[in-house]
């Protein structure tokens, strides 16, 4: 079945946009890529790993990634707190669908690369 229906028209119906709702955004895919890469990840490391996010992106988009589902937060009652982030079973069902869609950006830098050398 087509994620696009051609008779309902009203894009709250369309998996595609629901889905690109949930991940969509310049710092989601980063974070649940780190998080993948990385596993379980504290703020800072985040932070470091995730170059020219602010401060306040991270943590908004940390926000909406938890309220998503996508990502866990467990926060530790420490002194000083400590906060990890990791991927919740819907985060890491995303995965293969991201692997796919960057083996397919690769091939398309490839295609460009040797449209401009020859």
């Amino acid at each position: 079945m087509s994620p696009f229906n051609e008779k309902d028209k009203n894009p709250k119906n369309c998996p595609m946009t629901y889905a690109m709702n949930i991940i969509g955004g310049k710092w989601r895919l980063p974070i649940i890529w780190a998080l993948h890469k990385n596993g379980v990840m504290r703020y800072n490391a985040l932070d470091r790993e995730i170059v020219g996010i602010t401060n306040m992106m991270l943590t908004q988009s940390l926000r909406e990634l938890e309220a998503n589902g996508i990502i866990l937060r467990n926060q530790y009652m420490e002194i000083p707190p400590r906060v990890e982030y990791e991927l919740t079973k819907e985060g890491k069902d995303l995965i293969p669908a991201l692997k796919a869609l960057a083996a397919w950006g690769q091939t398309q830098m490839d295609q460009k690369k040797s449209k401009d050398q020859g």
